[in-house]
């Protein structure tokens, strides 16, 4: 594929009800409702105000058959009061109950892991060669059953893997690998092929942005190789909420549009379902739309780049940038600003505005443009083509480069290789900012260049629009994050055009951070594997996780799972310190790892309880 130029990824047309989607539709945007299935007054409630929101598709949960039947009554009363979306039916455990949904909605997703393998239990089994075909060809002959009946009432399927709950069989045979979630699909794309059944949507999800951007890149070769090109539902499972899960999804989600990837997007947040809608949308527009017809760049791919298994470039080390280093954050502080927020920069760029030592961030470094730069301790110089003449003269042990793509011309090119203590900050006006980024730095790739890269991201959002600015910068920084092209992230909101700034540079530092906390480059504080919630939660998930929040924020470096059910926990969560997952109607149990350390406790007692098990933990 072209990894510099945006081409969407040629897709089949599903017929969804009234909304198809693939075949060179618009991205699909849906939500899921968290209401009981059983509540029809409710679901229907919830079902408008997502409609209304401008989702195409509104899921449901069905964990019964009682639930399924109850979606006509549901499906009804929406076509009473004038909406006709189409529904999709959410199956876990029960393939009798998918059998039953499909006669009733417009699409039914059934998870791999679940569907006929029991659930997964973290169990070391042991197959020969023909015991795992048996059970393939059990798997097979029950899946043909439920793709007769979608046949007959034209029903979609969504073949929707979640990398929380891969079934022991894949996992013992291909280990928690993106080869095992691959896998765990292709079983099921191969039998609607073999089957003649083409109404199919594929989607991979991962509360790991890794392990979700390298699945479905490997999913989207397998494909080619087999000669299928089934659309692709993308989102981030367990993103969370608030600025985290709105970061944590468009790093996700972003780098993958922005290769072209995807026909249909969900944007889970554990929040009310509509309000995952708009950001869904200002997501789509932001990448598909700037991307679309843009001036072709002519990157040359460096050899030694792998699209399916990146590794970090090869950088030599400068001071604390490059080589093994996290990958550093470098604040912009042009007005002299001194306030470090909740993080505190590496580096701060200060332009010409040096302030007094008692004036500045400390710990930082400060950046200052060559000509102004003056040898001060703590401090160092930044160049730009157009200052190059400078810099031999300059003894400084760190340096840094202001450049874009269309300036890395034979001279800055040999500057680079006379100076390796030069660090670039790479910068992009084009409208494919991701695309002409990675062209410089596989250009210095190409050429053996290995001075580090940190990509300086500039935009222009008003007051208000501090949504905006972290939508933006995770979508443009996820391939360059997941590509192993990021040795530092700087964010800089300029002025709007009303001449008033945004977003101030505290709130940009926090969104560098979080950007590299959410590709899991570089952890500064708690993170919250949270689910969304649906209408298999057995606890009030939106109160329990700010409690949890309240009491743990200050824990940096934990990772905590809260799971409303035991779909995709623990599972999802499998990485995680310490978990809270739904276990009955009020109850839940807590796990430390992947271990269930107390069982069915009252909802009311369990978060007391789970803070009582990390302060021991610490304690010992």
């Amino acid at each position: 594929m072209d990894i510099f130029n945006y081409n969407p990824r040629a897709s089949r047309e599903v017929r969804v009800g009234n909304r198809p989607l693939g075949g060179g539709h618009p991205l699909r945007i849906q939500s899921m409702t968290t209401t009981a299935t059983t509540d029809t007054e409710g679901c229907v409630e919830q079902c408008v105000r997502i409609i209304e929101a401008g989702a195409d598709y509104v899921r449901l949960t069905a964990q019964g058959t009682i639930e399924a039947n109850n979606l006509r009554n549901i499906r009804e009363e929406l076509h009473r009061r004038g909406y006709d979306r189409p529904f999709v039916a959410d199956i876990h455990f029960n393939p009798n109950v998918a059998d039953v949904a499909a006669g009733i909605v417009e699409k039914v997703r059934i998870n791999p892991g679940n569907y006929v393998d029991p659930a997964r239990t973290f169990r070391q089994l042991e197959y020969t060669d023909g015991e795992y075909a048996a059970e393939l060809q059990r798997l097979e002959e029950r899946f043909r059953r439920f793709l007769a009946i979608c046949r007959e009432h034209g029903t979609a399927i969504r073949i929707g893997v979640n990398h929380g709950s891969l079934s022991d069989r894949i996992m013992c045979r291909y280990g928690d690998t993106p080869e095992g979630i691959v896998e765990s699909c292709m079983e099921f794309l191969r039998v609607c092929v073999k089957e003649d059944f083409t109404d199919v949507v594929i989607s991979i999800k991962a509360s790991n942005t890794v392990v979700m951007v390298r699945s479905v890149r490997l999913l989207c070769e397998v494909m080619r190789r087999e000669n299928m090109a089934f659309p692709l539902h993308l989102g981030v499972t367990e993103a969370g909420e608030g600025e985290d899960g709105r970061i944590k999804s468009a790093v996700g989600i972003g780098a993958l549009l922005n290769d072209g990837i995807g026909d249909t997007i969900r944007v889970s947040l554990s929040e009310d379902p509509e309000k995952e809608i708009p950001v869904a949308y200002k997501l789509a527009s932001y990448v598909v739309e700037s991307r679309s017809r843009h001036p072709f760049i002519p990157g040359r791919r460096a050899p030694e780049f792998d699209y399916l298994r990146p590794v970090r470039r090869p950088t030599c080390p400068v001071a604390n940038i490059g080589g093994d280093n996290a990958p550093v954050v470098v604040s912009v502080r042009l007005d002299g600003s001194a306030d470090p927020g909740t993080v505190t920069p590496d580096y701060v760029y200060c332009g010409t505005n040096l302030p007094d030592p008692e004036k500045r961030i400390s710990g930082a470094g400060y950046i200052v443009d060559a000509f102004a730069w003056t040898g001060e301790e703590g401090t160092w110089p930044a160049y730009t083509p157009q200052t190059l003449m400078m810099v031999g003269a300059c003894r400084a042990a760190l340096k840094f480069l202001f450049l874009s793509y269309p300036a890395l011309n034979d001279e800055v090119k040999a500057c680079l290789r006379r100076h390796p203590e030069m660090v670039v900050i790479a910068q992009s006006n084009h409208p494919n900012r991701t695309g002409e980024l990675r062209a410089l730095v596989h250009e210095l790739w190409v050429e053996r260049i290995p001075a580090p890269v940190v990509f300086y991201q500039q935009y222009r959002c008003g007051a208000g629009a501090k949504e905006d600015f972290q939508l933006m910068a995770s979508a443009d920084m996820g391939a360059l994050l997941f590509d192993g092209l990021t040795d530092g992230i700087c964010l800089f909101n300029a002025s709007a055009p009303d001449g008033k700034a945004g977003i101030s540079a505290r709130e940009a530092d926090e969104t560098a951070f979080g950007i590299l906390q959410a590709a899991r480059l570089r952890t500064v504080k708690t993170e919250y594997i949270s689910c969304p919630g649906c209408g298999r939660t057995l606890y009030d998930l939106q109160s329990t996780i700010a409690r949890i929040k309240a009491a743990t924020a200050h824990l940096a470096g934990l990772k905590i799972g809260i799971m409303g059910c035991i779909v995709n926990g623990p599972g999802e969560m499998a990485d995680a310190d310490y978990g809270y997952v739904g276990a009955a109607r009020g109850k839940v149990s807590l796990y430390r790892g992947k271990i269930c350390v107390e069982k069915n406790i009252p909802a009311e007692e369990a978060v007391e309880k789970l803070l009582a098990l990390i302060e021991n933990d610490r304690r010992c």
